[in-house]
């Protein structure tokens, strides 16, 4: 199966919805890791929008990439309430230890505040993070 025939079926898989362009998104990206020129294009032409209206979706939004990033994510919360257990201060260690092979990911709030700082790799959360954990955490991404 193509990529736009593949695109064309995540597409159907939403048509019924109202406003179906951001899970459109979602799916594109998990199926390819990104949201390519073409595949803005694509989905452009499915829904009847205008490219300028898919990219200006898909380039407001920062979860969506350009291009695929094969490397592990580990998405670190920084909003306030992480930020007021400490978790700025455990950041140059972890870019350090990240390096160029673990993408680490700013969110604001993973749902955690009582128990922060959090971070979560591949949709499991952690919690009360120390800088000790959270080098654990990347080194194990």
């Amino acid at each position: 199966m193509t990529q736009e025939d593949r695109i064309a079926k995540i597409v159907a898989a939403h048509e019924s919805r109202e406003g179906p362009l951001l899970p459109i998104l979602h799916d594109v990206q998990a199926e390819f890791g990104c949201i390519s020129p073409d595949a803005e294009a694509r989905i452009a032409l499915l829904l009847n929008l205008s490219r300028a209206e898919v990219h200006g979706v898909v380039s407001f939004y920062h979860d969506f990439l350009p291009e695929a990033d094969p490397r592990p994510q580990v998405e670190i919360c920084r909003a306030e309430a992480c930020q007021a257990r400490g978790i700025e201060a455990m950041m140059e260690r972890a870019g350090l230890t990240a390096g160029d092979t673990v993408r680490l990911k700013t969110v604001y709030c993973l749902g955690l505040c009582s128990v922060g700082p959090a971070a979560r790799v591949g949709g499991r959360v952690q919690a009360r993070l120390d800088e000790d954990s959270l080098v654990r955490l990347i080194e194990g991404a």
